[in-house]
């Protein structure tokens, strides 16, 4: 029999973009966005099968190491406030392995006219020994790291 075991954890970050809550809100709910800039990258890359960013809806993308196993997020929206906030839960495969479960808030605090806090805590279920805290940590740095560029080019373009 498989031993089974659940690690709990939960990841809170914070970053302040040079831009208005509506602009940093705007790179999570568009799919060409999110392309850009929701990969950890160093050699990792990635797609997005489905996004229906609504109440209710939901996305399902995958990411990979150039050579490795595919990850696939199943991503339901609970709660979305727009320019405030975003609330899911998801589920995170490694093969036909279920390897963490979560729920995920996203909040998008205005500071003076035009920059922008934003705080990603995410409640984890690290299953069986699969995935560990430490590798979300370093994802989820890289890739709101990666928010950084994303909001500069959408300056650009404005």
């Amino acid at each position: 029999m498989t031993q089974r075991s659940v690690e709990h954890s939960t990841i809170v970050l914070e970053r302040t973009y040079d831009a208005a809550p509506a602009r940093v809100f705007a790179a999570w709910s568009s799919e060409e966005a999110l392309l850009r800039w929701a990969c950890p990258g160093g050699g990792w890359g990635g797609g997005i099968d489905r996004l229906d960013f609504r109440v209710g809806g939901g996305e399902r993308s995958w990411f990979r190491p150039h050579e490795g196993d595919t990850y696939v997020n199943e991503t339901v929206y609970l709660d979305i406030v727009q320019d405030r906030r975003i609330v899911s839960a998801g589920v995170m495969t490694r093969g036909d392995t279920r390897i963490f479960v979560g729920l995920l808030t996203v909040e998008f605090d205005a500071i003076g006219d035009n920059r922008c806090r934003m705080t990603v805590t995410e409640y984890g279920a690290f299953l069986d020994g699969h995935d560990v805290p430490a590798n979300h940590q370093a994802g989820w740095g890289k890739m709101l790291d990666n928010l950084v560029e994303e909001i500069s080019r959408q300056r650009a373009a404005a």
